[in-house]
């Protein structure tokens, strides 16, 4: 028998998981507006490159460096590929077809695709009951926001949809792969900053070849604008925060801000953007939000506790 320690967060650690789900949360709405002057795979270029420049800031300013290590570069083209390139890439497009809290919402299945992940390629993360529960409540929630898509056939609306689902799945990928770097020493920051750096190299051939950015229209103030926000505030800080969170509070509390990603997505959309999600998407979001607190366990061992004391006999 295996216990799991759990990690209290403080006043400040909420505080952290709050600003870090609006940042988070506020991505969809900049990429949005960044779609307006820039393809995506120039976004995700240039999202990549000035979060990087501004970890490697981060770096100089704490002394750190990041490794000269082969191998580690290596793997950080993997874990660049993996968490950065390709799921930046297919939300991006994705969000060409579909509404930011539905990409939003799909995205938040991140954590289901987790738990099939790690049960497959970890010796110490294997699915529970409960997991498992969760992981078909949240196929479920996906399967009603896009049943109707399906049905009516491979539309740009279904790949859009597709697309955030696949995106999901790699982040997936990239937390079982980047297990390895704690095993190698390297500091998380740095691990931010090289990944970043890596996904940078990677799209810039593509987006050289496929984009041609310099044929580009000048783009919109309100797009470089948007693009400097993603990238500063919604990647580099983001993952700062992140980073700080799992430190302080530990990586189980800071995969709930996956519930709450979604909120301040849909207000952004809803409030500046005139977006409407329909009924079948807040079904869906109700279903994937069980299957998250099923996987996560907590919530229900809060009401177990809080039914316990009230049967306790007082006096």
């Amino acid at each position: 028998m295996t216990t799991t320690i759990q990690q209290r967060m403080g006043p400040r650690e909420w505080l952290v998981f709050g600003v870090l789900s609006i940042v988070w949360g506020g991505s969809f709405f900049f990429i949005e507006i960044s779609l307006r002057s820039f393809p995506p795979l120039t976004l995700v270029l240039l999202r990549a490159t000035l979060s990087s420049a501004a970890l490697l800031v981060v770096l100089r300013i704490t002394g750190r460096r990041l490794p000269t290590s082969l191998s580690l570069w290596l793997a950080f083209l993997g874990l660049g590929a993996l968490n950065i390139a390709i799921p930046f890439v297919l939300v991006a497009w994705g969000q060409t077809h579909i509404p930011i809290g539905l990409a939003s919402i799909l995205n938040a299945t991140t954590p289901l695709w987790g738990v099939v992940v790690a049960h497959a390629f970890t010796a110490d993360e294997k699915a529970t009951p409960g997991k498992i529960i969760g992981v078909l409540s949240g196929i479920a929630g996906v399967a009603i926001m896009m049943g109707a898509d399906a049905l009516a056939g491979l539309g740009g609306n279904l790949l859009a949809q597709l697309a955030c689902v696949t995106a999901a799945l790699s982040y997936a990928l990239a937390g079982v792969y980047g297990r390895r770097f704690k095993a190698m020493g390297v500091a998380p920051v740095e691990v931010a900053a090289g990944q970043l750096i890596a996904a940078a190299a990677l799209m810039l051939p593509l987006a050289v070849i496929f984009d041609a950015p310099w044929r580009l229209p000048a783009p919109l103030f309100q797009s470089i604008a948007a693009m400097a926000c993603l990238a500063l505030i919604s990647t580099a800080f983001a993952y700062i925060l992140y980073f700080r969170l799992i430190e302080k509070a530990g990586a189980t509390n800071a995969l709930l801000v996956t519930f709450v990603i979604p909120i301040p997505a849909i207000m952004l959309g809803t409030f500046l953007l005139g977006e409407t999600l329909e009924p079948k998407h807040y079904a869906g979001m109700a279903l994937i939000g069980l299957g998250l607190a099923a996987i996560d366990g907590r919530p229900f061992g809060w009401l177990s506790r809080g039914r316990a004391s009230r049967a306790a006999p007082q006096g």
